[in-house]
């Protein structure tokens, strides 16, 4: 199985990757954004318990969302793979996800690691916020969402690396260059 973590700050282009990754590869997509925010939505225990989290810009404890992921993942049949896209964020959930994935007979294949620089981020953030209304795109929390990735988020580049799973993609630039160059990336370790 193809599994990929896709990584990089908040505004660098997670999203629209997995979805050509998806389409290209023909693997499910877990997105722990989307994932937390259909709980929200609904109202749940673990919806509301999340979003205490996410209106402070802080993250999710991690068995929390390592118990969300393993169900998600199980819940896949015949898959070709996944892509993980917001998870890990931690070097202690790196080790939990290869954990789970060791369980399943799994591993992860390739982080992608898109790299973008703030100024970039800070504005493509405020954009989507003023296009979706998205609540936690606001300059405030966008600041704290970033100071939050750099703190905690950004040590996994190293981690990632010592697995020698790390592929550096640059963010910027042509959407179809970037998505060339991430499928290169993949293609390397298909």
């Amino acid at each position: 199985m193809l599994n990929i973590v896709i990584f990089g700050a908040p505004g660098s282009g997670k999203g629209t990757q997995s979805e050509k990754i998806v389409e290209k590869y023909g693997i499910n997509h877990i997105s722990t954004g989307d994932v937390l925010r259909a709980e929200m939505k609904n109202g749940t225990e673990l919806g509301k318990t999340a979003k205490g989290y996410i209106d402070q810009g802080q993250l999710i404890p991690d068995e929390l969302m390592i118990e969300i992921l393993a169900n998600v993942f199980d819940s896949f049949q015949d898959s070709k793979g996944v892509i993980f896209d917001g998870f890990p964020r931690t070097i202690a959930q790196a080790e939990a996800l290869k954990k789970m994935l060791a369980e399943r007979g799994q591993e992860v294949s390739v982080m992608l690691d898109l790299d973008v620089p703030e100024e970039e981020l800070m504005k493509r953030l405020i954009k989507r916020g003023q296009e979706s209304g998205r609540a936690d795109d606001n300059e405030e929390t966008i600041k704290k969402r970033l100071v939050v990735y750099h703190s905690q988020t950004a040590p996994l580049i190293g981690w990632y690396k010592s697995e020698d799973l790390y592929a550096h993609i640059n963010g910027l630039g042509k959407l179809e260059d970037i998505t060339a160059e991430v499928c290169n990336a993949i293609d390397k370790v298909k």
